[in-house]
Parts: structure tokens; C-alpha cells; sequence
């Protein structure tokens, strides 16, 4: 199979060097950084570069790139991609990219599905790429009534062979209503939490719980801006809720109630419980 890959960062460049360490697939690829292609040939995570001339010949084209910028490139490139190709974006939001490429997909007749590998790192680019990142992880793919069992079957058999452990289905709302709690927000938690000035005198007194906390906080801002922006509405939910909660901690302490502040720590204990997960 012919695979094209469009963006070679930390997601694009895992999915180039996980394929060609796990599978005999043909990787082609495509990033705007000179340096980046250099270090993909070099180090064999690429066949050669994804070009308007092979683009045609790719079997499965996997779009690793911002949102706005995915959804420009399929809109330039759609009358080039074959009507037998499978094209998945890997954006961080799906409402806004799955709305804007699935006319296009439809227009020049190849299939579209939506997906977001829940696998990543603090750093990105594409020495930050390794062929075990998405070992043990679940990739989301958000079909809908023109998904075909055939492309699923697909698609599932070459995610597991480079390393997913399986595959979750959602819709594009409801994959935006939960990334906006379970990825969003901590990185936004993360980054407020880090501005306190006793981050800066804390050497000597940090142990896990604060290398826990601050990890995401070194994150991609221009990425990040825009995936909040794009997720605004449900983030937004997040943060108030959020904001509720610390409040009432904060009212506790400020009132010296013991019984309070333990209620509180309690019941978060045992919803974290009731969460499960790591």
C-alpha cells in the first residue's frame, strides 16, 4: 500500500517511522520544513516525498497537520487524489476540519474519515517522532453513514499492525465535548499553574506531583491556540467547571473548615475512583 503523509511533526513523523518499522507499506511524505524531509530520507522514515505527481498513486493519505491547514491542503489538493483512496485527518478537533473536508471528499469521490491518535508528548516535531508512539494507544475515527464496513476493516487492520491497541468510535460533537475535558483543559490547568512565581523557587522542593502538573505546559502555542479557539464552546464548559471547583476548596481553606476541605478531597478521591484509569 502506497501511504501518503501530510505534515511530518511529532504525529505525522511517529506514523512515517512507526509504518516503516512495523509494516512494508511505501511511505511518501510532505512537510514544510526543508530540514525535517532531510532527517525523514535520511533516516529511512520516508520512501521519498509526497508530490502532486504521486499523490494519485497514494492507497491511504493520512493529513497530520493544524486543522485550518489540513482543511486548506485537502481542498487544493482533492481533484489529485484517487477515487479509490482513503484519506484520514489526525487533527486535535473534528467538528470544524470533518464539516469543511467531507464535501470535498465528496465532490472528487474519494472516502474521508475523521480521526486523532490519542497517543503525543510535551515536545513535538520530528526528532521528537519515535515508532513507539502509538504502541498501546486507542485511535479515534469518527465515521458516519457513508462509512462503509469495508474502509473500517481497513483502516482498523493498518492501525493495529503499527502499534494501536484498538479503535474507539465517536461522532465529531462528542469527540470535541470529551477531548475538551480530557486534553484541553489540562493543558490549559497546566499552563496557569506554572505562571505562580514560587515555580521559579520551587528547586529542591518538586518531586512528581509537580512534574505531573507542569509536563504539558511546554506545549506548541500556536497549535494549542488553535484548537482551543476551534473547541471554544465545550472548553469554555470545562473551565467553569473547573473554576467551581476550585472555588469551593478555596471558600473551605479561607473558612479554616476542616470538615469541608475534607469533604471535598474525599469525594474528589473517590470520583477519581469511580473514573478509573491511571
Amino acid at each position: 500500500m502506497n501511504v501518503g503523509i501530510v505534515g511530518l511533526g511529532l504525529i505525522g513523523g511517529s506514523m512515517a517511522k512507526s509504518i516503516k518499522a512495523r509494516t512494508a507499506h511505501t511511505v511518501w511524505g510532505a512537510d514544510l520544513d526543508k530540514e525535517t524531509m532531510t532527517l525523514a530520507r535520511m533516516c529511512g522514515a520516508i520512501d521519498a516525498p509526497l508530490t502532486d505527481e504521486n499523490l494519485p498513486q497514494c492507497d491511504l493519505i493520512l493529513v497530520a497537520i493544524r486543522p485550518g491547514a489540513a482543511v486548506e491542503w485537502v481542498r487544493r489538493h482533492g481533484a489529485l487524489i484517487a477515487k479509490s483512496a482513503i484519506l484520514v485527518d489526525l487533527c486535535g478537533v473534528k467538528r470544524i476540519v470533518v464539516d469543511a473536508i467531507g464535501p470535498v471528499a465528496q465532490q472528487y469521490g474519494f472516502a474521508y474519515i475523521g480521526g486523532h491518535p490519542m497517543a503525543g508528548k510535551e515536545r513535538g516535531g520530528f526528532t521528537s517522532a519515535t515508532d513507539s508512539l502509538y504502541v498501546g494507544a486507542s485511535m479515534i475515527l469518527t465515521p458516519d453513514k457513508r462509512t462503509d464496513m469495508q474502509l473500517l476493516e481497513t483502516l482498523k487492520a493498518f492501525f493495529l499492525d503499527i502499534g494501536f491497541a484498538g479503535l474507539t468510535f465517536s461522532d465529531p460533537e462528542e469527540h470535541d465535548r470529551i477531548i475538551a475535558f480530557t486534553s484541553q483543559l489540562a493543558h490549559i490547568v497546566s499552563s496557569s499553574y506554572v505562571k505562580s512565581p514560587e515555580a521559579q523557587r520551587r528547586r529542591g522542593f518538586s518531586a512528581g506531583s509537580f512534574q505531573d502538573m507542569t509536563r504539558v505546559a511546554r506545549l506548541d502555542e500556536d497549535m494549542w491556540t488553535e484548537l482551543f479557539l476551534d473547541d471554544a464552546d465545550y472548553l469554555t464548559v470545562e473551565l467553569d467547571e473547573i473554576i467551581r471547583h476550585l472555588t469551593e476548596y478555596q471558600e473551605a481553606l479561607k473558612a479554616r473548615d476542616a470538615e469541608r476541605l475534607c469533604a471535598l478531597l474525599k469525594d474528589g478521591r473517590e470520583k477519581k475512583a469511580a473514573a478509573g484509569g491511571n
